[in-house]
């Protein structure tokens, strides 16, 4: 049982390695700041 519980998390750390690995290579994404309501009443 505890063999088992070993190879299960074993395949969880490899998982989430490839995940970061594969966002790592992504290109950065485009962020841009959307205005409020409340910053287009004071600009009135």
């Amino acid at each position: 049982m505890m063999r088992a519980a070993e190879q299960a998390i074993n395949i969880l750390i490899a998982a989430q390695q490839a995940c970061e690995e594969a966002y790592l290579q992504e290109d950065a994404p485009h962020i841009f700041i959307l205005e409020s309501e409340s910053d287009n009443a004071k600009q009135e």
